[in-house]
Formats: structure tokens, C-alpha cells, sequence
């Protein structure tokens, strides 16, 4: 191998061992703060870009038990309170599971109202869906944030050269 393509593997082995030593915290810091910042956002009427879809969903899935206020109180303390367990490492365990139930509630609207989260049924979503959808990424991210509740992580072998997914 050349000197060009020596300097690049040691550039290469540096930024994949800082990745593989900062990744879950960055994850997990990430996530919560979309957390505290959608959460946060519900205390204030008309801010949250969610907030009629989700009322709505809470209502449904509620039978109705619950006002338009004390539902939007309820899913502000909730998803603040995530994503304060995320940025905190605190009650993680508890933390994921809060957040595994709201995102439960997050996808049933597909199911519920699909009329607001579709433009075309089943592949063209509206905004409202756009929004819904990308929460497979935060519960895959909850997934990887779970697999460390008990000391696991992510390991870097710079001498493992058959890099591939299972």
C-alpha cells in the first residue's frame, strides 16, 4: 500500500474509534433532545406542529376521558420527562419504556387516522405522516440506547477487516 493510502487508513481508523467511543452518547443526547424540545413545545398553545393530530389520537385511543388541555399537559411532562431521562442517563430502563409506549401512540395514527397521514394510501404521506414515520428512527435509536442499560457499547476493532452487517 502507498503512503497516500497508509494516511488514509490511519485517518480512516481515528475518526471510526472516536465514532465508535462517542456515538451512543451523541445518540442518546440527541434523542433527547428532540425529546425535551417537542416536549417543551406542547406547554404552549398553537407551537407544536403535532398537536392537533395528537390530541386527536389521545382522545380516540382515550375514549375521550380527557380534554384537549389535559392531554397536551400530559404528553408535554411526558416527553419532557424522556427526554430529561435521555440527557441525564437517569432511570434509563423507565425512560425507554415511557418512550416506547409514546411512540406506540405516535404510530397509531396511520391506523386510526389515515386519512391525515396519507396523501395516497399506502405510499404517499402527508407532512403529519412524514412526522409519524420518521420515528422508526428514534425507536431503533431507543433499541441501541437499551442495549447499554446493562454495560454494553460499542466496540472498535481496528484488526476486524470483514466489516460487514449480519
Amino acid at each position: 500500500m502507498n503512503i497516500r493510502g497508509n494516511k488514509f487508513n490511519e485517518i480512516d481508523l481515528r475518526i471510526t474509534s472516536w465514532m465508535a467511543r462517542n456515538g451512543l452518547f451523541l445518540l442518546r443526547l440527541s434523542v433527547g433532545i428532540i425529546f425535551v424540545w417537542f416536549g417543551v413545545l406542547k406547554f404552549f398553545d398553537g407551537l407544536s406542529p403535532a398537536e392537533s393530530l395528537a390530541t386527536q389520537t389521545i382522545e380516540v385511543l382515550t375514549f375521550g376521558i380527557f380534554n384537549e388541555k389535559t392531554i397536551l399537559i400530559g404528553l408535554a411532562i411526558w416527553e419532557t420527562a424522556i427526554g430529561l431521562g435521555l440527557i441525564l442517563k437517569v432511570f434509563l430502563r423507565e425512560t425507554l419504556l415511557l418512550m416506547y409506549i409514546q411512540m406506540l401512540g405516535t404510530l397509531s395514527p396511520i391506523f386510526i387516522f389515515p386519512e391525515e397521514v396519507f396523501q395516497v394510501i399506502p405510499y404517499s404521506l402527508t407532512l403529519e405522516g412524514q412526522y409519524i414515520i420518521k420515528n422508526l428512527v428514534v425507536i431503533s435509536a431507543g433499541i441501541v440506547i437499551g442495549a447499554t442499560v446493562r454495560g454494553g457499547g460499542i466496540i472498535f476493532d481496528k484488526f476486524n477487516i470483514n466489516n460487514r452487517e449480519p
